[in-house]
């Protein structure tokens, strides 16, 4: 019997596969405990207008991140810390206080997506990844000067 699965079956398949399984697994497992429907012609157009939804929103979802990239990547974000010698700050800049600059200019960005390779503990200009997206990742400057 031919099955849509609806969720990921381990063994089996990935959500939204085709696959074929004995009329028994199907009925007393897979379908009875929603994890498939019966494929038919009519499921089978069900599932490639939700496929073509999906991909329109995903679609519109790369564009607004790649707005918001354009925008933000010609800014720059100042903090200021206290310093010692040769440029050395007491503390560090932390992806919690780079969202919430960023908050202040108008961008809800979570701070998971804010990727620190070093710690941001001199003074001068640093470039920071952001990854809105994985196909959307651009760098913003953070500019640390002395208090």
């Amino acid at each position: 019997m031919k099955v849509i699965l609806l969720k990921d079956v381990k063994g089996q398949g990935k959500c939204d596969e085709i696959i074929e399984v004995s009329d028994g697994y199907a009925n007393n497992f897979l379908i009875k405990n929603k994890l498939a429907v019966p494929y038919s012609k009519k499921s089978k157009e069900v599932l490639d207008n939700e496929l073509e939804i999906r991909r329109i929103n995903e679609d519109k979802l790369i564009d607004n991140c790649q707005k918001i990239a354009n925008e933000l990547n010609s800014k720059e974000l100042i903090f200021k810390l206290k310093a010692g010698k040769d440029g050395k700050t007491f503390g560090t800049i932390s992806s919690k206080q780079i969202q919430e600059e960023l908050k202040k200019i108008g961008y809800k960005i979570d701070k998971k997506t804010i990727h620190l390779n070093y710690a941001l503990d001199s003074l001068g200009v640093h470039k920071v990844e952001i990854e809105l997206h994985k196909k959307v990742k651009f760098e913003i400057n953070i500019h640390i000067i002395e208090k």
